[in-house]
């Protein structure tokens, strides 16, 4: 796990083991609030003992950014902590979640402990904030690259825990095209100093604008390129001839993983618009009779992020409050092992 300390008390924690994947605490006086916990029970285990035995500070909230397994299986590690969620995630947790766990358990001995906890508070619409020590802590819905997605917003700092509504190559498989993009719109007039993604590197704020008008041109093209794809009547393989490349992003991102997320995010939108489920602006026409491309013979695997739940279920109770978005400060990040 690697440890980045991106302002005063304000941490991001990386896996090692797994696709880049994020965590991150706010250490206050008052306690820490946690947001995600990493892939495996060995990397949440490290994120605890830094806090509590290095820091010695006890986490009081814990934030699921979505159910995804790599951003929530670490939660049963932290049965005093309150779970916060979208309302969403609870339903998502113990149905999906619970068959992700059931899985990853038959496969993996190290996930034989991990349980499914459904969260204390959860909130649906609006915001949700906390206020701990000088800090205002705001939960947002960021949906789009599941339909639970949250963010953390410290208003004091401006720095914004996105979870996977920003990582390296948008993932919307379990999402949408259109909610994704006017989440990236919304991050974007936000006036951010930094965003801590899902999964890779801290964007600084001199590199968020070119980062998100990147990431809406490249689900923009993956969904012409697709519905046309529908239209000419190519099959689920001819998609092959929508390389990475061609929609304007690199196969090295997230070290390698970028092409099996951008072969998930063509089949599901295949599979929808092949489906009848077409994009609003478009209408139901015709498939052309166009000739198809030769099909290519192709290993690809449809796996890259299983799915396994967590969450906490203490009742504390959460305070919340309002309060208008503080003037930017610039914070730098500054990395340790």
């Amino acid at each position: 796990m690697m440890r980045e300390r991106i302002a005063e008390d304000i941490y991001c924690f990386s896996s090692d083991v797994y696709a880049q994947v994020n965590a991150g605490a706010v250490v206050t006086p008052e306690g820490t609030l946690l947001i995600d916990t990493l892939a495996t029970p060995g990397e949440t285990r490290e994120i605890r003992n830094f806090l509590e035995k290095r820091l010695g500070s006890r986490v009081r909230y814990l934030v699921n950014t979505h159910y995804h397994a790599d951003h929530s299986s670490g939660s049963y590690l932290f049965p005093g902590a309150t779970l916060i969620t979208h309302a969403l995630s609870r339903g998502l947790l113990d149905t999906r979640g619970r068959r992700g766990l059931g899985m990853a358990k038959a496969e993996n001995r190290d996930f034989s402990q991990v349980q499914v906890v459904l969260p204390a508070v959860t909130f649906a619409r609006g915001t949700l904030a906390l206020q701990m020590g000088k800090r205002t802590l705001r939960m947002l819905a960021l949906p789009g690259h599941s339909p639970d997605g949250i963010g953390v917003l410290i208003e004091e700092d401006r720095i914004l825990f996105s979870g996977d509504a920003v990582m390296p190559l948008p993932h919307i498989r379990d999402g949408e095209v259109a909610t994704q993009v006017r989440t990236l719109r919304t991050i974007a007039a936000m006036g951010l100093e930094n965003i801590v993604q899902g999964h890779g590197e801290v964007i600084l704020r001199g590199e968020i604008e070119e980062l998100i008008g990147s990431h809406i041109a490249y689900l923009e093209r993956i969904e012409r390129e697709v519905l046309a794809a529908v239209r000419r009547g190519w099959t689920e393989m001819d998609l092959q001839q929508i390389t990475i490349e061609k929609c304007g992003k690199s196969r090295i991102l997230l070290n390698g993983l970028a092409p099996e997320l951008h072969w998930q995010n063509l089949l599901a939108l295949y599979r929808r618009f092949a489906s009848g489920e077409l994009p609003a602006t478009v209408s139901a026409t015709p498939r052309a009779a166009a000739p198809r491309p030769a099909s290519r013979r192709a290993g690809r695997t449809t796996a890259a992020k299983h799915r396994r739940p967590s969450a906490s279920h203490s009742k504390t109770s959460a305070r919340t409050k309002r309060s208008k978005p503080a003037r930017p400060k610039p914070r730098a990040a500054r990395r340790a092992r």
